[in-house]
């Protein structure tokens, strides 16, 4: 998953960006609610952490000119304006959750699951799909209850397959899911992880749609 990370504190926006590229998420970090514009008219993301007191132009002026212009990636508000009154403001305005600085990271990540579980339309915590269950808050992947052990980016695109079983990414979509603005992209490297998967789970798993993409068929 890709998500957007405005933050305009360098110790805060380091620390975060560090935990969550190594629970699997490619993150772009901006530190302005103009660089914030930028981005999301740029880019598609599962989910927006977005603080309120951003200079150049407020978190919560952000977040209304998404909705506006009806944008309905998640939002979750994460600011050290803790004024009930901010806070149903920020809500009203369309954010999806809110926490308040300083706030447990182990919390957070529940919060960024939670949200990413919901505007994909699951209750259930865990992927489940032909014997496949992937478990995001452990990390733990099974097939037939037998573990596998994953690359991060291995993760990513199993995880964006299971998630929309039917679907067809293709390989740009694909891409999105798993790199930032500063990662270096090879031009195979979605082949590679595939090709990777397949040894892992089986040849015939995932299944190439010519010209289009990769799909997980429904189960």
């Amino acid at each position: 998953m890709r998500l957007l990370l405005v933050e305009d504190d360098p110790m805060i926006g380091e620390t975060v960006l560090d935990v969550l590229r190594a629970e699997h998420f490619a993150v772009d970090w901006v530190k302005d609610g103009v660089m914030a514009d930028t981005a999301l008219h740029s880019q598609t993301y599962d989910l927006v952490l977005l603080d309120l007191g951003l200079p150049k132009r407020d978190g919560l002026a952000v977040l209304t000119g998404m909705r506006q212009r009806k944008d309905a990636t998640p939002v979750l508000v994460v600011t050290a304006r803790d004024a009930v009154a901010d806070r149903i403001k920020g809500l009203d305005a369309g954010a999806d959750d809110y926490v308040l600085k300083p706030y447990d990271i182990d919390e957070l990540l529940a919060r960024i699951r939670a949200l990413t579980r919901r505007s994909a339309g699951r209750a259930d915590p865990v992927l489940e799909v032909h014997g496949l269950r992937l478990n995001p808050a452990t990390h733990e992947a099974t097939r037939d209850g037998q573990p596998v052990a994953l690359s991060a980016r291995e993760w990513a695109v199993l995880e964006a397959l299971m998630a929309r079983p039917g679907v067809v990414f293709s390989r740009a979509q694909l891409e999105e899911k798993l790199y930032s603005w500063k990662d270096d992209v090879s031009s195979n490297a979605v082949e590679v992880y595939i090709h990777g998967l397949r040894k892992k789970l089986g040849a015939d798993l995932i299944q190439n749609v010519r010209g289009l993409g990769y799909v997980l068929p429904r189960p």
